[in-house]
This record gives structure tokens, sequence and C-alpha cells, in this order.
């Protein structure tokens, strides 16, 4: 794909997932993470997206080319020479998050446990310090210079250090809109002083609202206030991201405030719900300039992603759909 075909930039991580989802058959060992969710959301409105990412040498190079069919430019994934542990397992299933044993999902199920997850320890939670670095932190070497040529980014959830070095160095570019999705280990009450620099950079910070209550735990228990909060740190929009209600928008501007209810979609797999949201609320914003518009386009690629399993089932959906169900949403949007 050449530069001069490219609008956006999506950075975020790859995982190798392992899905046991509400309905259908078990999807084990198939494409996954922030990134490439967050890129099916755009590509449900637009085109030309550069992914921004790090795997190991063990990482599938056939799922690398099936990305480019898609209409991916994949320039900027650094293969690192080492392998990787980026597999990810996630259950449906009701009262799941009761096990600290995934692989205990499958005896449940009566599924046999694959052989590539035997000894899969779940990676271990922590606050993720500021100044902490990963072998799949994101360094600025990792961005290819023409990638510095779109015009609109996306940052999906990563570490607290690559949240915080990216931003600046896409704005050395064209890029003049920036979408960020904290990680959630680092939206944490200890790690408040480290929020307010990572807002100020960006157009939209794009949050789910268990993620904000964490960061807010012992200071508010008000979503708007909290919207207002992080909005007064330097984002122009925020938005909470409330899973089957919907999302809240706070525009910082006339502090204006928004309720959009999720459009009524039948959930197979919720896998990569949020991270669609953030790709199709960054084409949505540059395509009309209008934040609630693209809480809209948001919303619609989130609704389109949970109907099937994996990231690509969206984008073999009729043609038309996405389009028409925006039409419908428009109508629910309600003025708190």
């Amino acid at each position: 794909m050449g530069s001069y075909y490219l609008r956006y930039v999506v950075a975020g991580r790859l995982q190798r997932d392992f899905i046991l989802p509400l309905e259908g058959k078990p999807r084990l060992d198939v494409p996954g993470g922030g990134a490439i969710y967050a890129a099916v959301g755009i590509l449900i409105w637009d085109h030309a997206v550069g992914l921004i990412s790090r795997v190991g040498e063990d990482y599938p190079q056939e799922w690398l080319d099936s990305f480019a069919t898609y209409g991916l430019d994949t320039r900027g994934i650094r293969i690192l020479p080492q392998a990787v542990d980026l597999r990810r397992v996630i259950c449906h299933l009701e009262n799941a998050e009761e096990t600290t044993n995934p692989l205990a999902w499958f005896a449940q199920l009566g599924i046999p446990v694959p052989k590539v997850l035997l000894g899969y320890v779940p990676p271990r939670q922590s606050h993720n310090h500021h100044g902490d670095s990963t072998p799949l932190t994101l360094r600025l070497n990792d961005i290819p210079m023409d990638y510095l040529e779109a015009t609109a980014a996306h940052l999906a959830p990563m570490d607290y250090l690559s949240h915080a070095l990216l931003p600046s160095a896409l704005r050395k570019g064209n890029v003049t809109t920036i979408t960020l999705d904290p990680g959630r280990e680092y939206m944490h009450p200890a790690m408040w002083e480290q929020i307010p620099p990572l807002v100020r950079d960006v157009t939209a910070f794009l949050v789910a609202e268990e993620d904000l209550r964490r960061l807010f735990q012992g200071r508010s228990t008000d979503l708007w206030e909290m919207a207002e909060v992080i909005a007064s740190w330097g984002c122009e929009f925020v938005v909470i991201k409330r899973g089957e209600a919907g999302q809240y928008l706070f525009e910082r501007a006339g502090r204006k405030r928004w309720a959009i209810p999720a459009y009524p979609a039948r959930v197979t797999d919720p896998t990569g719900a949020g991270d669609a949201f953030g790709g199709g609320f960054l084409a949505g914003y540059r395509q009309t300039y209008d934040p609630l518009e693209a809480t809209l386009y948001g919303n619609i690629s989130a609704s389109l992603v949970v109907e099937g399993s994996g990231p690509f089932y969206a984008l073999d959906t009729l043609p038309g759909l996405a389009r028409a169900r925006l039409e419908i949403l428009r109508d629910s949007v309600s003025v708190p």
C-alpha cells in the first residue's frame, strides 16, 4: 500500500485470542487485540489504515499477510527477534470472571484445552508505573516515517509509557486528531497524577466506565463530574463507554452532554467491541468533525463486531447496513 493512501494510523496490541463466545463454537488461536479491532472499526466506514504494534518472531506470518488483504498497512508492526507470549483467553460465559484459572472454562464447557495453551498463565495486573517499559512498549522509531503523513490516529489500550510517548511524536507530522483509549492497568488511583499529561495531547479520551470509576475511587461517583474533570485536563471530548448501556459524550466547549444508547444488536461475541468503537469514533470524527456523529459511528462499529466472532466478521456484513443503523440510532440520542 502506498503511503499516499494512508489516512489513519492505529497503535495498540496484537494478540493470539482463544475465545469462548456467548454463542457458537469456540474460536481458538485467532487474530485479536485492540489494534486489529480498532482498525476494523475504521474499515467499516473508510479505508487506508496503518498499524503500529510489536509482536514476537513466533507471531503467525500468515496472519500479517491476511491483514493486508483487508487493506491494512502492516509496515508499522515490528517483529522482535524473540518469542513473545501474546496468548489471551477470553470467556463470555456467565460468572466467568469468578475463576482465576481460565483453563477451567474449557472444562466447564467439556472442551479439551488446546495444546498451545498448556502452561498458560494469565498476565498479572499491575498499576503499570509511568516509567515501566516492556518488550511490547512502542518506541518512536517503530513509527514508519510516512505514517506521519496520516491525519488521524487512534491509540488502543497499551502500557502507560507507550501512550505517553506517541501523541507528541504523531503531532510532529500531519496527525491533527488523536483519540486515546487508556490501558486498564494504569487507570488506578495510584496513577492519578500521571493521567493529566496523557489527556493534554489528545482530541478525545474514550474510556470504559469501570476503568473511569476505578481511577476516581474515593474522589467521585458522578460520571458527568468525572468527564468534566478529565476534559479540564486538556482534551476536547470525553466518551464514557458503558457497554450495553451505550455511551455518555461530554464536550468541553459549552460543557455539552449527550447520552447515546447501544444499538440493539444481537450479541454473539462482545470481544473487541470497545476497541471497534474507538476506531469507528475516529472515522466518524474525521468525516464529520462532529463528536456526536463520531460517537454514533463508533456505536455502530461496535454493534457490527459483536454480532459475530473474530475481528473481520463485521467487514462481511451487507453493504449499507452500517449507514442504515446510523440513521436509526440518531433518533435515540438524548440530552441529560
